[in-house]
Parts: structure tokens; C-alpha cells; sequence
């Protein structure tokens, strides 16, 4: 086989132009049949716009240079062309109808028909096959809005190999798992590589990507930087992190050392009951606290509560609360909206910034204002030259990337959206932060600046919670970690204390050992 006849996807030159902003230029990418290739970079580097390009999202005549797939010249003019092509993307946000079930997101559009009439027991047979493929045990007719955000991009991956895919393009695929979630996926994408079908990741789990990855391709500002070949050129995560950034990291946390006050917030035997479902609690009889200065972890599996503890108490923004108590200062505050719970000195950064955390038709300054208006209004009016300069300030600390804060949210990359919801939460100065998978989507770069934020919070007296999947980043940030098991806090290990193994087990167990 000559060289040339291994190489499924080669795209020439690529250039892409957005206004005030050049997101690519001249990017090469070659992509060989049977591979898992992966993209890396930072937030803004130009991954998501690559495979948009490649998938039709932008379709040909919007940007220049040259698709070439399975040896023909391709010029794709929406998605559904290029999935005819076998080309299947799936985004870092979820393209999913919530209310519909998951059988009816995983056929939308291509449903099983008998005699020009759908045939839902098919697609009943079929999804059932589906979700046993990527390890969903969910009902199919489960509405999607019932499921997390994890499931959910299982749900994704189950409609993608519902279609006759080629090449399957994952756009951080694995950003909202735990992590035996995660490695079933992984598996999953080694075992569609056994099958024929060649990969392109996009990830910032470096671990990952060196774990399963043939070869890496860098992207740095717009630029196909190199295309290492993870085997022969002794790839490990120190070498993918100097291409990403142009330098070395010494550390993947900046040094901290906490200065832990007295108790600032206060949580008392905590029970909540699911929105849908009436013998089901999210929450049992939780309690736990914060202390001034202290960042303090929550660790467990998909689906364990974490999530639904921190939204209920959170303005009752999640299920039903039946008992507890909130204590601020050591005074019991009552949060019963969200209004309430700012105003008692509560931010809450979620972790689906696209459904909760954002609107995505504002812009970049009024969403940075959002949530504390009366700190830049006149009586009724809002102050213009005000809110420009907050938003501004925030966009330079944490160097979103963004021609101006008129730009509208939408139009930010998936990393530099959660800035901004990180920046609208610091705008209402909370005395406690609650942030919920605070680094999800964004890249090691930046996850160090997001880090230092975090640091710098608590240094200023405040208390931080962090909701995460990653355990080395819990690890690395926490002074005090609880566990969650099945809605019940099972265990709090201090940091000296805690390990990957020993927060696992605690993860694992009905047993309270706090």
C-alpha cells in the first residue's frame, strides 16, 4: 500500500475568518484511515473551528484552503453532507431536545420506518442495543432533561454510531465524566478502531489522549504547530503541554498556602427529593462545612448528588427540600430563590454553563453584570460606561479571549464561556463560591490561571466548594474533601489524608465515616 492510500482526511491550508478575529490560518491536518488522531491546544486555538470546517458546520465557501477525503476533494455545505460522507461530529455542547426521550434524540431526523411510518419498535430494539454499546442502562423512553449532562453525551455517542460513521469527530468527549466513565468511553473509541473506524479527539485530559491516541496534532493560535507520533517520538504530557502553550509547566497548581479561619458556612442535615420521581431522595440527610480561607472538595461518582446537593441549597433551585437547615456566620439564613441566596452571599458557577450558566444570546458585558445589577445602576438605569469597564477588567484578569466584550457569548469557545460565568459570579463578591465542575472544557493553561482565581479567593478570606470529576484536580486544590455516595455524604478526608485510592473507596460505600 503505498503512503498516500492510508490517508483517510488531509485538510490543506485551511484559513477561517470571523470579524475582528482570524481563528485559523493555513492549518494542515492529515489524518491516517484506522487512527485515533487527537487535536490539541488552548481554549481558542482553533480546534472546535477546525472540525466545524472539516464537518460542514461552516460550510465550503466560508473559509479557504482544501478538504481532501478518501482521496476526493470535498466541499461540504452543511452537516448533513458531510455525514453522508460517514463524517459524524460530536460537539462539547450536547445538541440534544430535552424534552424528548432518548430514543427519539438518538433517531431524530433518522428514524426506522415501516411502510413510510416509524417504527418505534424498532428503534425501541435498536436503542436498547445502542445504549448497551456505550454502557447507558437508562430507560430509552427517559426524557433527556431527566439525565445528567454525563449521560448525556453518552446519549450523543449512541446517535453517532446509529449512523454509518467513517470518521467520528469527539470534541472533548469525556469533559463531563467521571472517571470509569470516561475510561468505558476510551474503550469504546479503541474498540471502533478495531472496527474500521478512524477517531479525531479533541481533549484537554492530556492522560488520555496519551493513553489512547496514535498521533497528536498541535494547535497554537490559529497554527498547526507539529503532528507528533505518540509511540515513536516518546510522547508524554510534559511534551504535549510545551507545543500547546510555547513553554514548560513546572507545576499544574501554583503554590498556595491557606489561611483557614473560623466557620463561614454551615449545612445541617440536608434532605432533598427528586423534582420527578417522590421516593426518590438526591439528598439524604446531608451536613457539612466551610470554613473563611478554605477551598473544600466534593468528590463522586456520576450521578451520586453532588450536583443536586449544591443546586438545592443553592436558592432550592433543584427538587424538593424536606428538612435542613443553612447557617451563614453561624445565623440560620433562609435561601428559598435564587434572588435569596446571592443576597445571603452565594455565587454558584454550574457545570452546564450552556443550559444554566449562560444566556447565549447576550453579550460578553451583560452577562459579566448579570447576576449583581444593582451594583452598576443609577436608580433604574444601568450605567453603560460602568459595565464596560467591569466586564473589560474581568476579560484582562482572566484572559478571556475575545476581540471586545461586545462580543456576543455564543461566539466564545467553550473555555472562555466559562470564564465569563466565572467572571458574572466574582462581579456579586460572594462570601462563599460554589463552582461546579469549574474546569470542564478548558484547557491546561488556563486551568492554571482558574486555579490561581480559585487560590486567590480564599486568600481573601472567602470559602470556595469545588464540584469535580478529577480527582488529581480536587487533590490538588483542596484543603478539606467530602464524599458522595448515592446522595449521602459517606466520608471528609483532609488533604494530608487524602489519595485517588482512598477518596475512590469512600466514593464506592453507603458507610458514613465522617
Amino acid at each position: 500500500m503505498a503512503p498516500n492510500e492510508a490517508v483517510i482526511l488531509e485538510m490543506r491550508s485551511i484559513t477561517k475568518e470571523f470579524p475582528g478575529v482570524k481563528a485559523l490560518s493555513n492549518v494542515n491536518l492529515k489524518v491516517k484511515a484506522g487512527e485515533i488522531h487527537a487535536i490539541c491546544g488552548e481554549n481558542g486555538a482553533g480546534k472546535s473551528t477546525l472540525m466545524k470546517v472539516l464537518s460542514g458546520v461552516y460550510p465550503h465557501g466560508s473559509y479557504s484552503g482544501e478538504i481532501v477525503y478518501q482521496g476526493e476533494v470535498q466541499e461540504f455545505k452543511d452537516i448533513r453532507a458531510s455525514e453522508h460522507a460517514g463524517i459524524v461530529i460530536i460537539h462539547q455542547e450536547l445538541a440534544l431536545i430535552p424534552e424528548l426521550s432518548i430514543m427519539e434524540n438518538i433517531f431524530l431526523g433518522n428514524e426506522p420506518t415501516k411502510r413510510g411510518v416509524i417504527d418505534w419498535k424498532e428503534a425501541r430494539k435498536r436503542s436498547l442495543e445502542l445504549l448497551a454499546r456505550v454502557g447507558l442502562a437508562d430507560d430509552p423512553d427517559t426524557p433527556i432533561k431527566e439525565i445528567g449532562v454525563g449521560k448525556q453525551q453518552l446519549v450523543e455517542i449512541a446517535k453517532a454510531l446509529n449512523k454509518s460513521v467513517r470518521l467520528l469527530i469527539l470534541d472533548e468527549p469525556t469533559a463531563a465524566l467521571n472517571e470509569s466513565d470516561s475510561q468505558h468511553l476510551l474503550d469504546l473509541i479503541v474498540g471502533l478502531k478495531g472496527r474500521g473506524v478512524t477517531s479525531i479527539m479533541i481533549s484537554h485530559k492530556l492522560n488520555e489522549i496519551e493513553q489512547i491516541a496514535d498521533e497528536i496534532t498541535i494547535i497554537r493560535d490559529g497554527k498547526s504547530i507539529e503532528t507528533l507520533n505518540v509511540k515513536a517520538d516518546g510522547v508524554d504530557e510534559d511534551r504535549i503541554i510545551k507545543g500547546m502553550v510555547g513553554r514548560t509547566l513546572e507545576s499544574r497548581f501554583p503554590d498556595h498556602t491557606p489561611t483557614i479561619g473560623e466557620v463561614l458556612f454551615e449545612v445541617r442535615n440536608w434532605t432533598v427529593q427528586h423534582p420527578q420521581v417522590a421516593d426518590r431522595l438526591v439528598c439524604k440527610n446531608s451536613s457539612f462545612f466551610v470554613r473563611k480561607g478554605e477551598i473544600v472538595g466534593f468528590a463522586g461518582l456520576m450521578g451520586a448528588g453532588r450536583t443536586e446537593l449544591a443546586r438545592s441549597i443553592f436558592g432550592h433551585s433543584y427538587g424538593k427540600v424536606l428538612s435542613g437547615q443553612t447557617f451563614m456566620h453561624g445565623k440560620e439564613v433562609r435561601m428559598r430563590t435564587v434572588a435569596q441566596a446571592i443576597e445571603a452571599g452565594l455565587g454558584y458557577v454550574t457545570e452546564d454553563r450552556k443550559s444554566l450558566g449562560l444566556n447565549l444570546l447576550d453579550d460578553i458585558k451583560t452577562t459579566t453584570v448579570s447576576a449583581a445589577l444593582n451594583k452598576i445602576t443609577r436608580g433604574l438605569v444601568v450605567d453603560r460606561n460602568r459595565e464596560y469597564k467591569v466586564a473589560e477588567e474581568y476579560r484582562r484578569s482572566l484572559r478571556t479571549k475575545t476581540p471586545s466584550v461586545d462580543e456576543g457569548v455564543a461566539k466564545l469557545s467553550g473555555g472562555n464561556q466559562q470564564k465569563v460565568v466565572l467572571a458574572k459570579w466574582m462581579f456579586t463578591d460572594p462570601e462563599l463560591l460554589i463552582l461546579d465542575e469549574p474546569t470542564r472544557g478548558i484547557d491546561v493553561g488556563a486551568k492554571y490561571e482558574i486555579y490561581g482565581i480559585i487560590q486567590r479567593l480564599a486568600s481573601q478570606g472567602k470559602g470556595v466548594i469545588v464540584i469535580s470529576s478529577e480527582l488529581p484536580e480536587l487533590l490538588g486544590l483542596s484543603d478539606r474533601i467530602y464524599t458522595i455516595f448515592e446522595g449521602a455524604i459517606t466520608g471528609v478526608l483532609t488533604k494530608e489524608e487524602a489519595t485517588q485510592e482512598s477518596l475512590m473507596k469512600l466514593m464506592t460505600q453507603t458507610r458514613k465515616t465522617a
